[in-house]
C-alpha cells in the first residue's frame, strides 16, 4: 500500500495526487527492472521509526486539556529537542518536550487521529542498509 499525505479527509489535491503516482511508478519501474535482472548495487537510506503515540494532555475526567503549541503545528518530520514547547493550556501555559534524544513527530494534530487519543507520532532517524539485489530467475 501506498499513503501520500497528509491531507483533510474528502479533499482530493492534484500536487498529493501527482506524488502517489510519482510513488507509484517508481515502485513499478523497479519490479520490471528487478525481472529484466537488473543488479541494484548496495545502499543506506535514512528513515524515521515510530517509536510511541503521544496523547493530548487530559485532567482527571479525560477531558483534553491542552492544545498543541504553535510553534510545534506543521512541523512533520522537524527534529524536536529536550525544552522544545509541545503543549499549550486553556490557560497559557507551555508544556515542553522532555526527552533523553532528538525525536521528529509526524501526524501532528491530525483530525483523524483525535479519537484515537493520538496528539502526535514520535519518530526517530535510524539507517537502514540493504545488501545488494538481483532476481535470480532470468
Amino acid at each position: 500500500g501506498v499513503e501520500v499525505g497528509p491531507q483533510p479527509q474528502g479533499v482530493v489535491r492534484a500536487d498529493t495526487l501527482d506524488k502517489m503516482r510519482k510513488i507509484v511508478k517508481h515502485g513499478l519501474d523497479f519490479v520490471q527492472l528487478f525481472n529484466e535482472g537488473r543488479e541494484f548495487p548496495p545502499c543506506t537510506i535514512e528513515v524515521f521509526k515510530i517509536m510511541e503515540k503521544v496523547d493530548y494532555p487530559r485532567n482527571k475526567s479525560d477531558e483534553v486539556i491542552a492544545i498543541i503549541h504553535p510553534e510545534l503545528q506543521d512541523q512533520d518530520w522537524q527534529p524536536l529537542n529536550n525544552g522544545d514547547p509541545l503543549f499549550l493550556t486553556l490557560d497559557g501555559e507551555v508544556i515542553v518536550y522532555e526527552g533523553n534524544c532528538t525525536v521528529y513527530p509526524t501526524f501532528i494534530n491530525e483530525a483523524a487521529y483525535y479519537e484515537k487519543k493520538q496528539a502526535f507520532v514520535k519518530t526517530v532517524k535510524v539507517k537502514l542498509t540493504a545488501k545488494h539485489i538481483r532476481s535470480s530467475v532470468l
